[in-house]
């Protein structure tokens, strides 16, 4: 059982930042190549978006449930090292969904807040690929 929760933090993980780069990566240039219109891609886009944001939360929030302190030492330590970027990841995504996504759905400055929100989202790939980077180092 010592094993099994650093190695389901692993997978979690590997969730998280599979899911991003997968919606980014592959489906959203996909809604714009094949949807008869840019509108409906971006329509759907932030429909994937928003789902994403709430995988991000699971994720987010299983990872921080099993890092809690009453496993060994040993896990919890090195556990600790990739909390800071799970809890910044979740806020990340939140300020997204909140606070961009409306105004890009809204198309209020449509160049301004589409780039931060890809800020926001690389940002949060950053962290769900740092927290599966530290994680993958204690499952071992």
């Amino acid at each position: 059982m010592s094993s099994f929760l650093p190695r389901m933090s692993v997978w979690i993980a590997a969730l998280w930042w599979g899911s991003l780069t997968t919606v980014a990566g592959y489906v959203v240039p996909m809604l714009f190549a094949h949807l008869p219109s840019p509108a409906m891609a971006g329509n759907m886009a932030a429909k994937l978006f928003t789902a994403q944001t709430w995988v991000a939360l699971v994720c987010g929030l299983c990872l921080l449930m099993v890092s809690r302190s009453n496993q060994p030492l040993t896990h919890v330590e090195r556990a600790q090292a990739a909390i800071v970027y799970v809890v910044l990841g979740m806020l990340l995504a939140l300020a997204s969904e909140l606070a961009v996504a409306p105004r890009i759905v809204a198309r209020e400055n449509l160049p301004l807040w589409h780039s931060v929100g890809v800020g926001l989202y690389i940002a949060q790939w950053l962290c769900a690929g740092l927290t599966f980077k530290k994680l993958l180092g204690r499952a071992g």
